[in-house]
């Protein structure tokens, strides 16, 4: 028996003009899928931040890493007028070393307050930044109380004060430098 290839369309044949549609139906079902994925990205931070609480930034004082008392009204004194990040981190969270570059970044162009949590003392901590080569002004919350105050329960955060005081934004998570300037900025505009 022999094969009967004549049933068979030419293979040099054009397909069928589709493809508009087809790629129109390709952009629309990529629009909803990035809409999706934001959405998700949102109401996962805004279910992380549920406890962090509204309006006034909680004041602490506590020791720096290098050894000298520390309190948030007292830093936020010395830049009077200016929204400000307090960046709550830890020497054994691999995202925040992840994230060093960015902070130091934001921290040239802003004011910065970090907080090392649960990461040791002062001269644990003193060391950490040492040994990374970060000019940071750190706190000290070794026991974690000062992220409870905050309604962290993790690290990194990034939390940004207006300059009347008031928390004006929370970032959990990796977070880009141009996300952390937007906001420091926006908050600097919005007093």
């Amino acid at each position: 028996m022999k094969d009967d290839d004549s049933n068979l369309p030419p293979v040099h044949a054009e397909p069928p003009a589709e493809k508009p549609a087809r790629t129109a139906s390709r952009w629309r079902r990529w629009t909803v899928e990035i809409a999706i994925f934001v959405v998700i990205f949102f109401a996962i931070q805004a279910w992380m931040a549920r406890d962090v609480p509204a309006g006034p930034a909680p004041d602490f004082a506590t020791i720096a890493a290098d050894g000298s008392s520390l309190s948030l009204a007292d830093w936020r004194a010395a830049h009077s007028g200016k929204a400000v990040g307090v960046y709550f981190w830890a020497d054994w969270c691999p995202i925040c070393t992840a994230q060093q570059g960015t902070i130091d970044g934001v921290q040239a162009d802003y004011p910065v307050l970090t907080v090392a949590m649960q990461s040791g003392d002062a001269a644990a901590v003193a060391g950490v930044l040492a040994e990374r080569e970060l000019d940071w002004t750190t706190a000290i919350d070794a026991d974690g109380r000062i992220a409870q105050m905050y309604g962290l329960r993790g690290v990194p955060a990034f939390v940004i004060v207006g300059p009347a005081g008031e928390i004006r934004s929370v970032s959990l998570g990796y977070t880009t430098g141009w996300g952390l300037r937007a906001r420091l900025w926006w908050a600097g505009l919005s007093s």
